[in-house]
């Protein structure tokens, strides 16, 4: 009776040790969930562009506060599609949980997403997409939305007077280029039939500049130019400020920057759509693992966007989406 008295007391104790190493075990895995492993492709890695900066920083933000392991690589240029679909290809071969992408090909990135899938890796889009629809989640800005407020506003501004109207755009064949485009058109509502061409710059500032240039040559009676990103639209500015052609043109654009604010203090740029780059990035990040954590997530998530002008452009909300690095995170949140 002794010893099965002290066979019983012997195996409660190890029952009451594997039980508290069980209990340990759950804590500390609850302390410190699995770290998922995420890659981020943007279109491009560029410090002179506020919004592809502003994004990255979100993105890593989030990155650190959900105790994500995130890589960040990209072409050197915008418009390098084959560069992005080779670091595509070594992102794959690394075998991440998920792998963010910011397409710059509305078509010739699909095979690798393909690849990517049939590996079980989860597909994330941020600003932008693909023609077949391979993404797990998409975290961007309404650009249909975008171009609309863009074009109501210039309508506006050109009122009765009549002219020429062009677009100077980023990339062709970019979904936020086609979508942008179509939404400002639809915003200009009559005044569409007035859009004399569509150039592409390629996400250059020089570029830009010198297409400018020759619309104001080719069509003397422009009385508007809108740029459909940052680089376009800036460019643009650059040009139409030189030409000191900015009592006859007006220029309005998508996207901003330090420089972009300058120019619109100086009466060159009567007004831009400013998209939520932080957010956006944030939010891609977040939701990609929460998504990887097995929560619900919504498949398709616009991260906003606001219309800035000379009136409003240092009330308080709008001065967090000019001067990103200046303010709190504030506009991460969600309603």
């Amino acid at each position: 009776m002794r010893n099965y008295k002290k066979w019983m007391i012997g195996i409660l104790v190890l029952a009451a040790i594997l039980l508290g190493g069980m209990g340990i075990s759950g804590y500390l895995q609850q302390k410190n969930p699995k770290k998922w492993s995420l890659i981020y492709i943007p279109k491009v890695v560029d410090g002179t562009n506020d919004f592809w900066t502003s994004l990255i920083a979100g993105a890593r933000t989030a990155a650190d506060e959900y105790n994500a392991s995130l890589e960040v690589t990209a072409p050197d240029q915008e418009m390098d599609v084959q560069r992005q679909n080779e670091l595509l290809e070594e992102a794959i071969a690394k075998r991440p949980d998920a792998i963010l992408i910011s397409p710059s090909s509305f078509t010739e990135s699909e095979e690798y997403l393909k690849k990517a899938k049939k590996k079980g890796i989860r597909i994330v889009y941020i600003d932008s997409y693909t023609e077949e629809p391979l993404q797990d989640l998409t975290v961007a800005t309404d650009n249909l939305e975008a171009g609309r407020l863009l074009g109501e506003y210039a309508a506006q501004l050109i009122g009765e007077k009549e002219g020429k109207i062009a677009i100077v755009a980023h990339v062709q064949g970019v979904s936020t280029a086609r979508e942008r485009e179509k939404g400002f058109r639809e915003g200009l509502g009559d005044l569409g039939q007035n859009v004399a061409e569509v150039v592409y710059c390629d996400s250059q500032y020089e570029k830009a500049y010198e297409l400018t240039n020759q619309l104001m040559e080719k069509y003397p009676d422009l009385v508007m130019i809108a740029g459909m990103n940052e680089y376009s639209f800036v460019g643009a500015a650059r040009a139409v400020r030189d030409e000191k052609a900015q009592d006859r043109i007006a220029l309005v654009g998508i996207d901003s920057s330090q420089e972009a604010v300058e120019l619109m203090e100086e009466g060159i740029i009567k007004g831009v759509v400013v998209q939520k780059a932080f957010k956006m990035g944030y939010l891609g990040v977040r939701e990609s693992i929460r998504m990887l954590g097995g929560q619900e997530v919504e498949k398709n998530i616009d991260s906003g966007c606001e219309l800035v002008t000379p009136e409003n452009m240092y009330d308080s909300e709008i001065e967090k989406l000019i001067f990103p690095f200046n303010s709190s995170r504030k506009e991460t949140e969600t309603s």
